[in-house]
């Protein structure tokens, strides 16, 4: 295992991206893992390609509420990337289910 290897969490469809009191309709894909070293979850990913998001964004970092069917989040929307997908990322409770216990890892992993 490399120092870079986490178990991670995710959520990958819909959500509803918030910035600047604006609602828009997102498609996104969603990571996150413990970090042991300060205590925090750290949730991140990138949402697909919006006209809507880069005329608002337009290019530069914005605060964000992301919300998904499972869950919301308070967290940042960053610079796109060559393809147009801003990065979105957070710190704390993550937009997304996490197993809290090693039952619910393995009914997820079957």
């Amino acid at each position: 295992m490399s120092e870079h290897d986490h178990d991670e969490d995710g959520y990958s469809g819909p959500a509803t991206l918030l910035v600047s009191d604006t609602e828009i309709a997102i498609e996104v894909e969603l990571r996150g893992h413990f970090q042991p070293i300060d205590g925090y979850y750290r949730w991140y990913g990138r949402v697909k390609a919006n006209e809507q998001l880069s005329a608002l964004a337009a290019g530069r970092k914005k605060k964000a509420e992301i919300r998904t069917p499972q869950g919301s989040a308070t967290g940042e929307l960053s610079d796109p990337d060559p393809w147009d997908r801003y990065r979105i990322m957070g710190t704390s409770t993550p937009p997304f289910t996490v197993p809290v216990s090693l039952d619910e890892v393995e009914a997820t992993a079957s």
